[in-house]
């Protein structure tokens, strides 16, 4: 199942509908290439990716976070913190099981339904903040 960019996830801020543009794009990467059982190497690749992409992406919210001294800034590093700590579980059961469906719901589970409730709530609420700063 693909994760879609839809408008109503956009939070007006470039640089950040960008990087989840990307996010999508290469979620989808990684569930594909788990659908079609590719080799553990070609969808490691994309798990690394993702994790490296995720912390700079995450880094740079809260980049401006910082900058503009958003009042939501506490909960919404937390929530930062949470999801690279599920990440590394699913990474964790990839290295043990191997690519396969049940990556793919662990995917859905973990990465896509939090990111898409993540950004719909905490990074449009962001977006419309650094929107009055920038």
């Amino acid at each position: 199942m693909a994760i879609l960019w839809t408008p109503d996830l956009a939070t007006k801020v470039d640089e950040i509908d960008s990087q989840h543009r990307e996010l999508f794009k290469r979620i989808n990467d990684l569930l594909d290439a788990c659908n079609q059982g590719r080799g553990k190497e070609e969808v490691q690749k994309v798990i690394r990716f993702l994790e490296e992409y995720v912390v700079t992406h995450f880094g740079e919210e809260e980049k401006y976070m910082e900058k503009y001294n958003y009042p939501g800034y506490k909960d919404h590093k937390a929530q930062h913190k949470e999801f690279m700590e599920n990440f590394s579980q699913l990474k964790k059961q990839f290295d043990v099981e191997g690519p396969g469906v049940h990556i793919v719901i662990s995917t859905n589970h973990i990465v896509v339904d939090w990111l898409r409730t993540h950004i719909r709530k905490v990074d449009k609420a962001l977006g419309s903040f650094l929107k009055t700063k920038i």
